[in-house]
């Protein structure tokens, strides 16, 4: 892999399926000349340049820009920017009419309301002209009567809140036998499937669960007061965690019991629901938790009696059935007022609860959560538009919300509506129109035009069989396609040269109505789960694992006195070149070197026109470890693939002038290294070796080249500065020339290819590489010693095992989010330097020996506890006592300070193989690190450079050689 690559791929994170803004995909054409200055500014409206068509408020349809199709307008009831076209115009006015007008609507108003004119529709071709206008017409109709009957429930649900009652399913499917005194109480926001008007028996549509007033089924709604003095309530939940037998077969009217489950480890007031018509009563599953919550403590009282029966069967498989409890009130001698206040909190708690809807989409309450954090930690850098839009949110029903951070989470981006199928989401065509109303996702049907989408990704919807169904209706039977791609490329052909000019209207002909997440929806929700995470890497799946226990994140105080951005138009540069290193990237993928030309080029002009970074200490200023979150810092990873990319192809001319403009640009970055080395290196193959000589000794010097690299240029100086270039030797040429200790072992190869892994028979006649080669020659004829093959692993678990307080102690702006696994500042010189008293208290304990007892301690208490290095699976505390007492505290302590001290440069190149055996019973030993090396493998600088330090150290440091069985034995 090319150097940078990786840790550009680390930093794009999950990649954005939105196209690039018409600014920056004209700077990266081939034709257009780089501007000096970013187009990513900051403007008093807030429209980012990423999620263009921001500014004129959320699109209804299209491709959620501006321009695009229909020209935007202002609503004379809301006052709000909507699509011009009359399908959204004439959809938002029956929202805003049905819910009550926010200013005053006068006829003047009606009439100077703007529309624009209809968008016409290519002309399809002839062989298909009378066929497609007929379905055209059809879905038109269809689109036109749901959307009908979508508002007219909105107007029969607002006129519902007046008082009318309504029916419970329990009342429809029977009764069983109850007194009339019962009480059937429908929490609010419950939605009521099969429901039946109690005046004309018409059935009533599912709806939004927000939508629903809180009814008492039986009663009128002023009788909900009565249920405190009821003695019988008759209550509609669901079965949750379903377990049914084989043998079940589940029908309506179904008699059920429940039964305390009091020793159920995840929760102490589980109540299970049994089939009563089972001989043994099978279980079925259990009460949802918060009903069960309150229910259970009046069942352990025998204060109440339960039984109840199955309303109806769910329409999907895994569906949560709808049930009815009839729950009835004894009264007891024994403590009434402590029973009677356990039946008010019920009774409190089903009137306020809501029992019918699934309890399973944490997913939704952790969107929320993210987007509320973002918004009250970064609102500077959001327009009044896009928090006017994100607001929305949570103005929408559960099953809309639910439904778009399901497609969000998926890669997508089209989805046919009729695959989509989720048990939390009761009611899809309600949600799905409530979304496209909003401007939260797109939506594909036969009357929208598709020329503003891309067709390959509406052909990704299809699947193989069904693009050679209509390769074949296009009398394309001698094409010989079979694979994926190929097919997708013919009918995207065969659609762009005119032949197939009706191809969108095969593709819904057999998929259907397509939705996808709108491009201003997608750009900002980007934005808040990168504020949020502060990297690419996580995503919502965090919290599941955090609240199923797979992960946990350790516990720190979040201070914050700097802003991570400063500005608005800080954070759009910033977004701005995170999208040019994601081009680079999959133009890399897809071997386009014009493309990654084109991008290395924008980012060497866009870092050119920056001023100069340096390094500012004053209290005001953010503090240096923020400058990742710079697009400088971004720009100068996409320029450090590019030298990589440049040296492939021998274009040392141009690598030299990144590099050149890499080193005068950014003053204080540890990658300063390996620029300098690079230069001085590419210099040389041009032939200017006094030059390249310049260049290393300056790098010498510079504070900010460490490590391997500062060893790696010292020994080129040594190199090229001999007489008559250079007269006087350095004073480091004695300390690069030390010399290493060095072993030789023999093994029997497997294998002796170039460039391939090493493979030799073990002394236990196994195959195995040459690291446990060297392990098994250690533990007999090399010594006896015990050991692991970790290189810097076990270093890194040790360091943060040991300095764990000190890394999620109490500092100013380092913990940003609750989930960080390493404070900001690690790999930073900040990270002693705001620490150094606590760090050389723990170091002085480590020195004194209190090494073993604080790596118990911190074991103990942090087990398992997500940490920047520390792999709690690969090593026992066993071995870990072992290391720390046989390295001995004063070793120990110089190699953790100097891991503290520049925790970056050091945490790799570490030797090999750690050893460790012990002298005697009262635990004297010794620990030996040992570098293990191939026939063909030489010593990196880096490994060089770390083995001279753990030298100076005191450690027992050598390098083991295998070299293959020589033939004549």
């Amino acid at each position: 892999m090319l150097t940078g690559r990786e840790s550009l791929v680390r930093l794009i994170g999950r990649r954005r399926r939105s196209p690039l803004p018409a600014s920056l995909a004209a700077v990266l054409s081939p034709s257009s000349p780089f501007p000096a200055a970013s187009t990513a500014q900051a403007d008093d409206g807030g429209g980012s340049g990423e999620a263009a068509g921001a500014e004129a408020g959320p699109s209804s349809g299209g491709s959620g820009g501006v321009g695009a199709g229909a020209e935007w307008v202002s609503c004379p009831v809301c006052g709000e920017s909507i699509r011009g076209s009359d399908y959204c115009v004439n959809t938002h006015l029956d929202i805003c009419l049905t819910r009550g007008t926010k200013r005053k609507l006068t006829q003047s108003t009606l009439l100077n309301f703007r529309f624009s004119r209809k968008v016409s529709a290519e002309p399809a071709s002839n062989n298909l002209k009378n066929e497609i206008e007929t379905e055209s017409v059809k879905q038109i109709d269809e689109d036109l009567s749901r959307d009908q009957a979508f508002f007219s429930l909105d107007i029969d649900i607002e006129g519902s809140k007046t008082g009318a009652s309504v029916s419970s399913p329990g009342c429809l499917n029977g009764s069983l036998g109850i007194s009339k005194m019962i009480s059937t109480y429908v929490p609010s926001n419950t939605l009521l499937p099969n429901v039946k008007d109690a005046v004309s028996n018409v059935p009533v549509e599912h709806c939004s669960s927000s939508m629903f007033p809180t009814v008492a089924t039986s009663r009128s709604i002023d009788a909900c007061a009565d249920l405190d003095s009821s003695t019988i309530i008759a209550v509609d939940t669901v079965i949750v965690g379903r377990r049914f037998h084989e043998n079940i077969e589940l029908r309506e009217d179904a008699g059920i019991t429940f039964q305390r489950d009091p020793q159920n480890a995840k929760d102490s007031d589980a109540i299970k629901v049994l089939y009563a018509a089972s001989e043994c009563e099978e279980m079925l599953g259990y009460l949802p938790r918060e009903l069960a919550k309150v229910l259970a403590p009046l069942m352990d009282r025998q204060y109440v009696e339960c039984e109840g029966y199955v309303v109806g069967l769910p329409e999907q498989q895994l569906g949560n059935v709808p049930i009815q409890i009839t729950v009835q009130k004894y009264q007891r001698n024994d403590d009434p007022k402590y029973l009677q206040s356990l039946w008010e909190e019920f009774i409190s708690t089903i009137k306020s609860g809501n029992f019918q809807r699934p309890t399973s989409a944490r997913y939704q309450k952790n969107f929320n959560l993210m987007i509320s954090d973002v918004i009250a930690n970064h609102t500077h850098v959001f327009s009044d538009i896009e928090k006017s839009f994100l607001a929305s949110f949570k103005l929408l029903s559960d099953d809309g919300q639910r439904l778009f951070v399901r497609i969000y989470t998926r890669k997508g981006p089209w989805f046919r509506k009729s695959t989509i199928l989720y048990r939390e989401i009761l009611d899809l065509e309600h949600a799905a129109m409530e979304l496209k109303l909003a401007g939260y996702i797109d939506m594909l049907s036969c009357t929208v035009d598709p020329s503003e989408y891309d067709m390959k990704e509406i052909l990704d919807v299809l699947s193989v069989p069904e693009m050679k169904e209509i390769l074949k209706e296009l009398q394309k039977d001698n094409t010989t396609c079979t694979r994926r791609h190929e097919l997708v490329c013919t009918l995207l052909s065969l659609y762009h040269n005119g032949t197939c000019a009706s191809l969108p209207k095969r593709i819904l002909k057999l998929t259907g109505t397509c939705i996808r997440i709108s491009k201003m929806a997608d750009e900002l929700l980007w934005r808040i789960q990168r504020l949020f995470f502060l990297n690419g890497d996580q995503d919502l799946s965090s919290f599941l694992l955090v609240e199923f226990g797979v992960v946990k994140f350790p516990d720190y105080a979040c201070s914050i006195s700097h802003r991570l951005f400063q500005e608005r138009s800080d954070l759009l540069e910033y977004e701005e070149a995170i999208r040019v290193a994601q081009v680079m990237d999959e133009s890399l993928d897809n071997n386009n070197m014009d493309l990654v030309t084109r991008c290395i080029d924008l980012s060497e002009n866009r870092l050119c026109a920056m001023s100069k970074q340096e390094n500012a200490t004053s209290p005001e200023h953010p503090p240096l470890f923020f400058s990742c979150f710079s697009s400088s810092w971004v720009y100068s990873k996409i320029l450090t693939l590019g030298v990589s990319v440049y040296e492939r192809d021998r274009r040392y001319e141009d690598a030299i002038r990144i590099l050149k403009i890499l080193l005068s640009k950014i003053a204080c970055d540890r990658r300063r290294g390996y620029w300098t080395l690079r230069l001085s290196v590419d210099l040389e193959h041009m032939g200017r070796p006094n030059e390249s000589l310049s260049i290393a000794e300056g790098g010498v010097i510079d504070p900010w080249v460490r490590a391997g690299s500062k060893f790696a240029l010292q020994r080129r100086v040594l190199r090229l500065s001999k007489p008559p270039r250079r007269w006087k030797i350095p004073s480091y040429a004695d300390y690069v020339k030390r010399n290493i200790k060095e072993v030789n072992i023999e093994g029997r190869p497997l294998n002796c290819e170039t460039g391939a892994k090493n493979l030799f028979y073990g002394y236990d006649g196994e195959l195995c590489g040459v690291e446990q080669l060297a392990l098994q020659y250690y533990a007999d004829e090399g010594g006896g010693w015990q050991g692991t093959h970790s290189e810097g692993g076990i270093w890194m678990t040790i360091f943060g095992i040991l300095m764990w307080d000190v890394m999620f102690s109490d500092i100013q702006d380092v913990f940003q989010s609750k989930f960080q696994m390493a404070p900001l500042d690690l790999e930073t010189d900040d990270f002693y330097k705001s620490r150094k008293d606590l760090a050389e208290s723990q170091l002085k304990k480590i020195q004194d020996g209190m090494a073993e007892e604080m790596l118990i301690s911190s074991w103990e208490l942090h087990q398992g506890t997500s940490c920047h290095g520390v792999n709690w699976d690969r090593h026992s505390l066993t071995d870990l006592q072992a290391v720390v007492a046989c390295i001995g505290g004063h070793r120990l302590a110089l190699l953790l300070r100097h891991l503290a001290i520049d925790y970056r440069s050091w945490s790799s190149g570490m030797p090999d193989l750690l050893l460790w055996r012990f002298l005697d019973e009262r635990g004297g030993g010794e620990a030996k690190l040992v570098e293990v090396k191939g026939p063909r493998d030489q010593l990196s600088e880096q490994q060089r450079a770390w083995i001279l330090v753990l030298m100076d150290f005191g450690f027992d440091v050598e390098v083991c050689k295998v070299s293959s069985v020589a033939k004549r034995r």
